[in-house]
């Protein structure tokens, strides 16, 4: 089992979290991204692969080295659904864990939105990240990895 982060774009907040757990787990962590990002000294198991620059370039690097029963932090809904067709756990920054029941609705929607914005539409943003998303992303990445863990645990 790895943890998988799409880096490019995860806060800063979201990788302390994963650092920390890695760490105390011993759990092999990937960071990918299109740019070199400091991993903490002390984070043995935590590795960066920088990609070439280019659109989705990290995200073919994850859905062609991720396994079942990895787990994918990324805020990329497109890339989410590619994962969790092989049965990657995945997890966007915010807190919100995606699979078979919600990856679809998502999907969609993100399409729909993508399709106003290309019309012209003002569909305004995501809200600031914070506090209370740093905590919902916590929670819920302590509960996916605590399931992943114990699944692999004979």
């Amino acid at each position: 089992m790895k943890i998988w982060i799409d880096a490019d774009a995860a806060p800063r907040d979201v990788k302390d979290v994963v650092f920390r757990a890695a760490t105390r787990l011993s759990v092999e962590t990937v960071l990918v991204a299109n740019q070199r990002i400091g991993v903490p000294a002390n984070a043995k198991t935590v590795s960066m692969v920088t990609v070439r620059e280019g659109a989705d370039v990290a995200d073919r690097y994850i859905v062609l080295h991720s396994e079942a029963g990895d787990l994918v932090v990324t805020a990329d809904i497109p890339l989410a659904a590619l994962l969790v067709d092989k049965k990657v756990d995945v997890i966007d920054p915010r807190g919100e864990a995606y699979d078979a029941t919600n990856i679809a609705s998502r999907l969609s929607m993100r399409d729909f939105m993508d399709d106003m914005r290309g019309a012209g539409m003002v569909t305004g943003g995501s809200h600031p990240y914070g506090d209370r998303d740093k905590k919902a992303f916590a929670n819920t990445f302590d509960r996916l990895l605590t399931k992943l863990l114990k699944r692999e645990t004979p």
